[in-house]
């Protein structure tokens, strides 16, 4: 459970970048669709060539094979799970910091729990104990920032967060039921699906009719070099890298709960966001409710690692 946990905190630890670099381009006037379309542009190409080179180029044949066999539950996930996902996350980097996005997002823990039990799951209480005190510590991050912000702000930054929360396990749920044999879902068992990177290239696939459709209604204004740039990066640190082993931890995740303490990694990503808009865009220090909310946060990752350890060796 410790190497689960862990590989969960080094993914936050890359997504963490996504916020921070997505205000970035925000304070800039780079438009958020850009910052999230070009996003996944990106990782198609590095995870296409990636693949190629290390896998051959009939892995690229195979799973292009896999996605047109079934291109509709493909397209279905990448677009909830990818696209709706992320846009969300995007346009809130307009209203919000960084941190304070992430701190947000923290409601996916929350959110998690409910998807799997409405596909069955079910978890001891103590689980749900957990994730309330890491919710609780979210909380206190928000409350923190509240007293310096107008209504608008918390609500244009904080309810598409709150929608992109439930968007992200929905999408992973559906891969992970269909890898699993859930009868009502297509039946994704082949080997292909399970190396991560190759998931992460399959959801991308998928969200391209998604890109494609909203960049054709809004018709942004074309994006600066600066703002490609920085997309860039946030394909190769959050889309690729980070992506990868979140879902890396949660395919070695064999019980329920163990997906739940998996997602409740990514709380961490408020700290790593924290710490990197403090040096890098000269954002204030957090108050005395915003550190005990932190504090609250690791005591429930704390808890999780701890009843898991428990329940393993039982």
């Amino acid at each position: 459970m410790i190497s689960l946990i862990s590989i969960g905190l080094l993914s936050g630890l890359f997504f963490s970048t996504t916020f921070i670099l997505n205000r970035m381009m925000s304070l800039e006037g780079g438009h958020w669709l850009w910052s999230a379309s070009l996003r996944y542009a990106f990782m198609i190409l590095v995870l296409t060539g990636f693949i190629s080179l290390f896998r051959g180029f009939n892995t690229i044949k195979g799973l292009v094979r896999l996605f047109l066999n079934n291109w509709e539950f493909w397209t279905l996930t990448g677009t909830i799970g990818f696209g709706g996902f992320y846009a969300l996350i995007c346009f809130s980097a307009d209203h919000s910091p960084g941190w304070i996005i992430a701190a947000t997002w923290q409601l996916t823990i929350i959110a998690t729990l409910v998807v799997l039990v409405g596909f069955g799951r079910s978890f001891p209480k103590k689980v749900w104990l957990f994730s309330v005190i890491v919710f609780s510590g979210v909380l206190m991050i928000n409350l923190s920032h509240a007293q310096m912000s107008s209504f608008k702000e918390l609500f244009m930054g904080g309810f598409p967060v709150l929608i992109a929360a439930f968007c992200y396990p929905i999408g992973n749920q559906l891969v992970w039921e269909a890898n699993n044999g859930n009868p009502s879902l297509p039946k994704i068992d082949d080997p292909l699906v399970e190396n991560p990177f190759h998931k992460v290239l399959l959801l991308s696939w998928g969200s391209v009719p998604f890109w494609l459709i909203l960049v054709a209604i809004v018709r942004p204004q074309l994006p600066s070099a600066g703002q490609i740039f920085n997309t860039f990066l946030v394909a190769i640190f959050s889309g690729v890298i980070a992506t990868s082993l979140f879902l890396m931890a949660r395919n070695k995740s064999s019980k329920p709960s163990e997906l739940a303490a998996v997602d409740a990694t990514q709380s961490s990503e408020v700290i790593f966001a924290l710490i990197g808009e403090i040096l890098i865009l000269n954002a204030p220090l957090p108050n005395s409710l915003a550190i005990a909310g932190m504090c609250l946060v690791f005591i429930g990752l704390a808890l999780f690692i701890r009843f898991q350890e428990r329940d393993y060796k039982s």
